[in-house]
């Protein structure tokens, strides 16, 4: 295996990463309330903002950057719960869904009235600094973002197979009907949901922001791939969106240096409708029809 062959699936994986904490918070929203969030990317996009806040404006370390970014991405979760879903709970799925969509117009605005219009650089906590291992040069970023990744990753199923609450989540999300009448409170539940899901997304935003400009836009952008990841993994399956993130962001990486990095974008694109066309409920997931 050459080493540029190896250097493109670890810049791959890194950017996987991030499209896999997007989906993550898909899949849970999807299967707590059966509405898909096109806002998703967005939360990202203020998470970025938070934590450009928090270390370039507060001249804050990494550590406290991070729980800015948690406590606020956690605010946002819940204002949007309360505001944009749970009013539209109990309506015709498209109109929630249509929800979702003004929400992911409205927070590119109100991120250019607070943080401007002018993309935003974040200094790489790291610097220019490089791992050289055998050959290969390694952003240590990129290593914390796969690093955080999976702390996240197992941090969640120890929570939904370990927990109380996060069996009450499970519940919630198989059937709402039956959970309500097994005691549970099914609105608080939906509404940790909201904020568990827009925490992942302001975690993937604050780990990439060193690495990009910090603009409005970038929700759109984050949005689209981890939507890909998440059709090509199985709507509705929490190993899908791992496995469909990681998978998107090494085949972006295999393209983009083997045939054209012009068209890098559109891979993920043509590899989801592929998948449409071979198995239209993905690898892992179940189809989406059943659902709504």
């Amino acid at each position: 295996m050459s080493l540029m062959l190896v250097q493109m699936i670890i810049n791959g994986l890194a950017m996987g990463a991030i499209y896999a904490l997007i989906a993550l918070g898909f899949v849970m929203i999807y299967n707590s309330t059966g509405a898909v969030n096109f806002a998703q990317g967005d939360f990202a996009m203020i998470g970025a903002y938070l934590y450009f806040t928090a270390t370039v404006l507060m001249h804050q370390g990494v550590g406290v950057a991070f729980l800015v970014v948690v406590a606020g991405s956690a605010l946002l979760g819940l204002i949007f719960n309360r505001v944009v879903f749970y009013p539209l709970r109990d309506k015709h799925w498209m109109i929630p869904l249509i929800g979702t969509i003004g929400a992911s117009i409205f927070l590119p605005n109100f991120a250019m009235n607070i943080w401007g219009p002018e993309p935003l650089p974040t200094p790489n906590p790291f610097g220019k600094a490089m791992l050289q291992v055998g050959g290969l040069r390694i952003s240590p970023q990129f290593v914390l973002i796969v690093f955080i990744t999976v702390l996240m990753i197992v941090a969640m199923h120890l929570f939904f197979s370990r927990t109380r609450f996060g069996k009450m989540m499970q519940a919630t999300a198989q059937d709402r009907t039956m959970a309500r009448l097994s005691g549970i409170r099914v609105k608080q539940t939906m509404g940790a949901t909201f904020v568990y899901s827009s925490v992942l997304a302001g975690i993937a935003g604050a780990l990439v922001a060193p690495l990009f400009f910090v603009y409005q836009g970038m929700g759109l952008y984050w949005v689209v791939k981890a939507f890909c990841a998440t059709i090509i993994g199985g709507f509705g399956s929490v190993p899908g969106a791992i496995v469909g993130g990681f998978f998107v962001g090494v085949l972006e990486q295999l393209c983009a240096g083997y045939v054209s990095d012009k068209y890098k974008d559109v891979y993920a694109f043509l590899l989801m409708i592929l998948v449409l066309f071979v198995r239209p409920q993905g690898i892992f997931g179940e189809k989406i029809s059943e659902k709504v």
